[in-house]
């Protein structure tokens, strides 16, 4: 009698394995990077040794931002007439006014506001949480500031060599930063070809380009030269408005102060 069978089942089943496995491996590590991602993104806005403990979940939604304030009472009295009042400066709108809550001894409550962004401007959020104290005092704790990360808003963007230059002459904003290294972490786009930056040269020069959500172009060009004292140069950058220019530029200046790559 001959018997007919699939041939190689026994090595599928083995390669089956193995790829549920590495889809397993990759969902994992997705997971790790969304919380450790998540976790950047709280804001410790009262120190643990103040009647209420807070902090916000800061959360960029399109033109919003988002935030998921937590308030622990950390005393055994009941916080009455309680009161979030959240305050602005740059292009930031605080949509609503939290409402006035009750809490209880060693309570907590979870708080949501919505502020509007209308421009890439470096933003701060403040603000101060208010309590009705014994005998009708009126009691207060002072929030840490939010500071607010346009990188959130700025993506990488292309345009023709003609393009640039037509917009480089036509932006009136500029802003000059001394540049040690390449930049790699203002989402900007680089538009000098790989070729032309290819060869033994102790000189660079690169020219860069980024959008924000709001249609705001920036511009930058890097110039860096390998000398004997170490990488020296400078990064110019262009854009229509003030805010963009003013934040990139700040940027860069806090990325190479904590000795990270920064464009």
């Amino acid at each position: 009698m001959l018997v007919l069978g699939r041939k190689g089942s026994g090595e599928e089943d083995v390669g089956k394995d193995a790829g549920d496995e590495s889809c397993k491996q990759r969902e994992l590590q997705k997971v790790r990077e969304d919380f450790i991602s998540n976790l950047s993104r709280i804001s410790q806005l009262t120190g643990f040794s103040d009647p209420i403990y807070a902090e916000a979940y800061v959360k960029m939604h399109g033109s919003d931002i988002l935030l998921d304030v937590l308030l622990v009472n950390q005393t055994p009295n009941t916080l009455q007439n309680l009161c979030l009042d959240f305050a602005t400066l740059g292009d930031l709108k605080l949509v609503e006014r939290p409402a006035v809550y009750t809490i209880a001894p060693h309570g907590f409550r979870s708080i949501k506001a919505t502020i509007k962004v209308s421009s890439t401007e470096t933003g701060v959020i403040f603000g101060s949480i208010l309590w009705e104290g014994p005998a009708l005092t009126e009691c207060c704790v002072i929030l840490n500031d939010i500071h607010i990360d346009i990188m959130d808003y700025i993506k990488p963007a292309y345009c023709s060599e003609t393009q640039f230059r037509s917009m480089w002459t036509e932006f009136e904003w500029v802003n000059r930063r001394p540049s040690r290294l390449p930049e790699t972490s203002t989402n900007m786009s680089c538009l000098t070809p790989e070729g032309a930056m290819s060869g033994d040269c102790d000189f660079l020069s690169a020219n860069m380009h980024a959008r924000s959500l709001f249609g705001e172009d920036a511009l930058a060009n890097l110039s860096i030269e390998k000398t004997e004292a170490g990488i020296i140069g400078h990064v110019h950058i262009r854009s229509k408005t003030q805010g963009i220019a003013l934040s990139l530029g700040d940027r860069i200046t806090m990325s190479q102060r904590d000795g990270k790559p920064s464009l």
